[in-house]
């Protein structure tokens, strides 16, 4: 297979901040994934769908906490108007926040029951709280942002992981193992993180607060930019709903017990994306952006990181398929067999969402935003007809969740097809690399097959067969592809020039 030429600058101050940004992110990620092996020995499977119903419900009203106006403090080309801004957004936090209470609390009783969730009942009187300190992070997240921070939101990210994890595994430790644990120790994370935030703005920006916050100023702004809540909002609600539906529906049609085997499952799901993908798809973003500013084609750079998401998901993909459940029971404990079983299912969705979700820019720097909604749509309605059709006509969570899945690698198989179309990239270079990679992973997927099956070797035996493949593989990939090992040295040292 022919090396790729293209690689991502080696040195750039905006790179730089990405990973300065990123370095928390990834952080708090390494510790959720470090500490779930004793959660799940802590807490039940129940437990955790509690949580995961009470985390869908904060994320679908987060989504409005800040009317979207957080999104325009980036916007302004002045401080003085981005920080009436911000005003408004935080105005907004509060307001929200009140109607959460206003309205969910007289209902409920009846939100329980929809949700089929009645273990659900006795943290509801959490979600203002954390709407409150959620939203007023996201504000503060993009105010830092602006002024070019990013140090400090990693650090409120660290410490929002390590506050969370902390409370979980410490009250559960004390003997409180039920659903109590895990939703006390997120809000108290999102709490610490948001008055983390809050201190430090105040301390460098409160003279500029007091000298041009109006409420002149904040009306203006809340006219001018007006767009964010009437017209964007309805992109993100259509994108944030249809990852939080599988969980809402999981829940009314089956039990909070099948939920919390999807919520570790689909938590594991993220893990890669959160370690890598989104990194990539900003860094992509940026170096893409720059070259069709200027009319350079940029088929090259989007086949590049195309193969370097192959290269990187493909194999661990496949190996999820073939042993998943094994994985889940030794590391998570016996009573997660199911979530592996679960994994299993949904491995290659994982692997097209993992390819597609950071070339999905590709929409916006060609300046087809309109295709992301049409997108999103797709996204939504085939979730909503598997979920229906697997969980609420078959009553069945193996169909539900394979109609899911085969849908969701439709969906994103597609995606990532019309991306590529766009940026120019042939059809039969895609398929080259997806043989290509395919090709390095058999000999191990058929190695594996072959120990589980016919020689049916013990589980713990075969994960150190699988930690063995995982090692070998991308130890020979960083030999093997040079321009692989090039451009990953590039951005995990973004201050250094890359050698010839």
């Amino acid at each position: 297979m022919t090396e790729s030429q293209e690689s991502f600058p080696a040195k750039s101050s905006f790179a730089s901040d990405i990973f300065k940004l990123a370095g928390g992110t990834v952080l708090a990620q390494v510790l959720g994934f470090l500490v779930a092996p004793f959660l799940t020995r802590l807490y039940s499977p129940e437990a955790f769908g509690t949580a995961a119903i009470f985390s869908a419900i904060v994320t679908l009203i987060s989504l409005f906490a800040c009317l979207r106006y957080e999104f325009a403090i980036m916007l302004p080309k002045r401080d003085e108007e981005a920080v009436n801004l911000l005003a408004v957004s935080l105005g907004a936090v509060v307001v929200v926040t009140t109607l959460t209470f206003l309205l969910i609390w007289p209902a409920r009783h009846y939100i329980v029951q929809i949700l089929n969730a009645p273990d659900l009942l006795p943290y509801l009187w959490w979600l203002p709280p954390v709407i409150l300190s959620g939203g007023a992070f996201q504000a503060l997240n993009y105010w830092n942002s602006r002024t070019k921070h990013f140090g400090r939101l990693s650090i409120a990210r660290i410490l929002a992981s390590v506050t969370s994890l902390g409370t979980q595994v410490g009250v559960a430790v004390g003997g409180l193992t039920h659903a109590g644990g895990l939703i006390g120790g997120t809000a108290l994370g999102s709490i610490a993180s948001a008055i983390s935030l809050a201190v430090q703005v105040w301390r460098e920006d409160w003279k500029l607060f007091r000298e041009h916050v109006r409420l002149s100023a904040m009306r203006a702004g809340l006219v001018r930019y007006r767009k964010f809540p009437l017209i964007d909002s309805w992109g993100s609600l259509i994108n944030s709903l249809s990852w939080q539906l599988p969980t809402l529906m999981l829940s009314a049609s089956f039990s909070q017990t099948i939920v919390g085997n999807y919520a570790l499952t689909y938590r594991m799901i993220q893990f890669p994306m959160a370690l890598v993908g989104n990194a990539m798809a900003q860094v992509f973003f940026q170096r893409a952006s720059e070259l069709y500013s200027k009319q350079e084609p940029i088929a090259e750079v989007v086949k590049t990181v195309f193969e370097w998401l192959v290269a990187l998901g493909l194999f661990p993909a496949l190996l999820l398929t073939v042993a998943s459940r094994e994985i889940f029971t030794v590391v998570f404990g016996p009573q997660w067999s199911e979530a592996g079983i679960y994994m299993q299912i949904l491995s290659l969705w994982m692997f097209f969402w993992f390819i597609a979700s950071p070339l999905s820019t590709v929409f916006t720097i060609v300046e087809r935003q309109e295709l992301a909604l049409v997108v999103h749509s797709a996204i939504l309605l085939t979730r909503i007809g598997a979920l229906v059709m697997g969980g609420v006509l078959l009553k069945n969570v193996y169909i539900a969740l394979g109609l899911f899945a085969g849908s969701g690698v439709i969906v994103y198989g597609g995606v990532t097809l019309w991306n590529m179309a766009l940026a120019k990239v042939p059809l039969r270079t895609i398929g080259q690399i997806l043989l290509c990679y395919t090709w390095y992973s058999l000999p191990a997927l058929v190695l594996l097959a072959s120990l589980k099956w016919l020689l049916k070797i013990p589980d713990g035996m075969l994960l150190i067969v699988i930690a063995i493949e995982i090692l070998g593989y991308y130890s020979l990939l960083m030999h093997w592809k040079v321009s692989f090992r090039r451009s990953l040295q590039a951005l995990l040292r973004p201050d250094q020039k890359e050698k010839a």
